[in-house]
């Protein structure tokens, strides 16, 4: 609920743009072959990957290459996201 009210109401308009059709398709493959958080690995730990992260930023030069994308688990992309500065961050 609260990622669909981001995207509806929150997310600029030049951003919602880049994260369309292609985007989801990228996404859904990159998540199949790597069904698994790959922060939480690194820890030991087994967590179903929800999301798929850019390491470099869309906004910063970044692209949708394999070498740029992390999937990762909800808490540990909403972690690196406030991290960095992005949507929670702020």
């Amino acid at each position: 609920m609260e990622a669909k009210r981001y995207e509806r109401y929150q997310r600029d308009p030049a951003v919602k743009k880049r994260y369309g059709r292609t985007w989801k398709r990228i996404r859904d493959r990159y998540i199949a072959a790597h069904p698994l958080c790959e922060q939480c690995e690194k820890h030991g730990r087994l967590t179903p990957a929800e999301e798929v992260h850019h390491i470099k930023p869309l906004s910063q030069g970044g692209t949708n290459d394999y070498a740029n994308l992390m999937a990762l688990c909800t808490p540990c992309h909403s972690g690196i996201t406030a991290r960095e500065g992005g949507r929670w961050g702020r």
